[in-house]
């Protein structure tokens, strides 16, 4: 198992940015594809980003597609989640995943068997 570590996040104020990032503890973190959900209070978890092992690939559903974007740096174990224009609606609390296989890209959290600690985002308008 992977473990993950989170920081970013906070208050801003709608169009704003900010950066996610989380930092993974395993050797072979190069190895897997990487990916973002987001969970508001009172709903399920959302798939917001993910990324192949070799960052050539990257899938983002279209309520973020052209303003966030996802990264990452496998000499420092990090992946990246790059949010631009922020809206009120993205509001909710982030985590980053490994999925339990280590190519695998989903969008599922069920394939998921690594996650981040959480790190609230906040928008006001």
């Amino acid at each position: 198992q992977v473990q993950l570590v989170q920081s970013g996040g906070g208050a801003v104020q709608a169009g704003d940015s900010l950066r996610l990032s989380c930092v993974a503890s395993a050797r072979t973190f190069s190895s897997y594809a990487m990916a973002w959900f987001r969970q508001a209070p009172g709903k399920e978890r959302e798939f917001v980003a993910t990324i192949s092992w070799n960052a050539h690939n990257t899938y983002l559903p279209d309520s973020v597609k052209g303003r966030f974007t996802i990264s990452r740096d496998n000499a420092k174990n990090t992946v990246y989640l790059q949010m631009n224009s922020l809206k009120p609606e993205d509001t909710a609390i982030y985590y980053c995943a490994a999925p339990k296989w280590t190519q695998y890209m989903s969008t599922v959290p069920s394939d998921f068997g690594s996650w981040g600690q959480g790190t609230q985002v906040t928008v006001s308008s």
